[in-house]
């Protein structure tokens, strides 16, 4: 695992009953703490659903933060457009292959559905079962060729028969063998049932008789396959014993003849009718990808599976397409859809949380509680938040807001600071416990990117995409206790800031290496000689500046390149 690649929290699907507090891309340490902090303050106040989730990857010194603070990472979210997982029924009906119609015929009547998913023993997905399917499966014999004796075909198991009317076997062999029955029911004179049975393969003769020992006696020496003893009826002395010798199935119906010869009809398996080859889709599957193919389908319900498995996760509808769930979020640390979470135009924006300028295009449905405050940080105006409540956060979470504080204002040091950053921060340092400047030394010491990390992580961790003044721009930032290492690492970060261009299709790439110590920045610009002629700092090599003074990308540089994209021709 890479430097940049600390893991965050466990990743996982969306769950549309929370509420995500979530940073934005690329996140850094006020984004990551940000998220936790204003989480504990919306529990605390009365919103259980609160979780604080992230859009990229941890870096070492916020990871070493949280482990200061025995803090668990935030849930790794990278994308919120609703999915199938998302819009589906989870508390599904299901039915299998092998079960009867009555036992699946029960079971959507009970759940009052007119369709349910059909999964093998595994769990995963064989098919798709309706009520018209199974009423076909019911009367398809009666509707065969037009003849009365088609009627009388059905094709089940003694096993089944006997669940299907709790029967009792008193004898019989091959009882799970699947086989096409011949129905009757033997209940005129013995010479019209002599007659009846010989219409028929003694093989498949399924028999219906009551309590009459000549006609058990008939029956039974005739060979039939089986034969229901209906309304508990006992067989006649001997008849049992002569049963078994002749191979004679015995079951013992506590129904009458009419209920047991519907029940049997019902013992059918519905696998025959079970519609193969129908359209599941995979639990991550975003809904702008398939809504189309699902309207234009004449399929009534669809299951959605899991990837790799292919297991049943649930099920849904068309009428679920109309409005399906969004799930809520709460930004913090940006206020624009270019650097939120993918999919965040999609979902829900309950409230903001910023302290950059306003910019994009983000829209909400409802009036939102949006902050945006001119302080030095987002996570002071968490903090501030917890203040006006009367409320101490944890010490874990305090701990969290200090680091987002000292890293976004260089612990008080850079021109974004404001009053109210130097007042909260020696409150959120008496409440977790530390010692501001120790806490500091040691903060931006846990972990040098300059001389450990691939050039193209530096470039993407703590990196914003901006639409200014009709250029697509990034400005990406790393910060060092001191930069000595940069020569040596001049070429590949170019190289990396070259190979962002083109794989995000921008117009200019720009990072800034800040010397927290000497409050000074070397700046790298790769995309447009036009702009790289028109920065009026020290040039220190090809495309390579020397900024003194400029440490806030918010404040400082970003004000200052607008302008220079502003005097140069596209």
């Amino acid at each position: 695992m890479s430097a940049a690649a600390m893991p965050p929290g466990p990743k996982g699907g969306m769950s549309p009953a929370s509420t995500y507090v979530i940073g934005h891309k690329n996140p850094d340490t006020d984004a990551i703490c940000a998220a936790l902090g204003y989480a504990e303050y919306l529990q605390r106040t009365g919103d259980p659903s609160a979780e604080a989730a992230c859009c990229g990857g941890i870096n070492p010194r916020t990871q070493w933060v949280l482990e200061q603070a025995g803090a668990e990472p935030p849930k790794l979210l990278m994308d919120v457009r609703p999915t199938a997982g998302t819009i589906c029924r989870k508390d599904t009906v299901v039915a299998y292959s092998s079960e009867t119609f009555l036992e699946v015929y029960s079971r959507m009547e009970r759940a009052q559905v007119r369709a349910v998913p059909v999964v093998d023993d595994d769990g995963q997905v064989a098919g798709l079962l309706t009520a018209q399917d199974m009423l076909e499966l019911l009367m398809h014999s009666t509707l065969g060729d037009g003849s009365h004796e088609s009627a009388r075909l059905v094709e089940t198991s003694l096993d089944n028969v006997s669940s299907t009317l709790n029967a009792e076997l008193l004898c019989g062999d091959y009882t799970d063998v699947l086989q096409t029955f011949v129905l009757t029911v033997s209940a005129s004179s013995e010479d019209t049932v002599e007659e009846r049975l010989n219409r028929f393969p003694d093989g498949q003769l399924l028999v219906l008789i009551g309590d009459r020992p000549g006609v058990q006696r008939l029956v039974i020496e005739h060979g039939v396959r089986a034969v229901v003893l209906t309304s508990s009826a006992e067989l006649g002395e001997g008849l049992l014993e002569l049963a078994k010798e002749r191979g004679v199935a015995v079951l013992r119906s506590p129904s009458d003849t009419a209920t047991s010869a519907q029940l049997i009809r019902c013992s059918r398996p519905i696998e025959s009718a079970v519609q193969r080859g129908v359209m599941t889709y995979p639990e991550k599957a975003a809904l702008n990808t398939f809504i189309k193919e699902v309207q234009a389908s004449r399929q009534v319900l669809f299951p959605v599976v899991r990837e790799g498995s292919g297991t049943l996760v649930g099920v849904f509808s068309k009428s679920e397409l109309l409005n399906p769930p969004r799930q809520r979020l709460v930004l913090v640390d940006h206020n624009e859809f270019s650097q939120a979470v993918n999919g965040a135009s999609e979902a829900d924006i309950v409230q903001v949380l910023d302290h950059h300028r306003l910019g994009g295009n983000l829209v909400s449905r409802e009036p939102i509680r949006f902050i945006n405050e001119p302080v030095g940080s987002t996570s002071t105006i968490i903090g501030r938040m917890f203040q006006q409540q009367g409320l101490t956060p944890t010490s874990s979470t305090a701990l969290c807001l200090v680091a987002g504080l000292i890293s976004d204002t260089l612990n008080l040091t850079s021109p974004t600071t404001t009053d109210v950053d130097r007042e909260l921060l020696p409150w959120l340092a008496d409440a977790a416990g530390v010692d501001v400047n120790k806490f500091t030394r040691d903060f931006f010491a846990a972990g040098s990117m300059l001389k450990s990390w691939p050039a193209g992580e530096m470039v993407g961790l703590d990196r914003k995409e901006f639409n200014e003044r009709g250029w697509k721009i990034s400005i990406s930032q790393i910060e060092e206790v001191e930069i000595s290492a940069f020569d040596s690492r001049r070429e590949e970060l170019v190289s990396a800031l070259q190979k962002l261009i083109t794989n995000r299709g921008l117009d200019l790439a720009t990072l800034l290496v800040t010397d927290i110590s000497r409050h000074v920045s070397i700046l790298l610009v790769v995309g447009s000689d036009a702009v790289s002629a028109e920065i009026d700092y020290p040039a220190i090599g090809p495309d390579c500046f020397r900024l003194d003074g400029v440490v806030s990308r918010k404040k400082q540089f970003f004000p200052y390149i607008s302008r220079v994209l502003g005097r140069v021709m596209r």
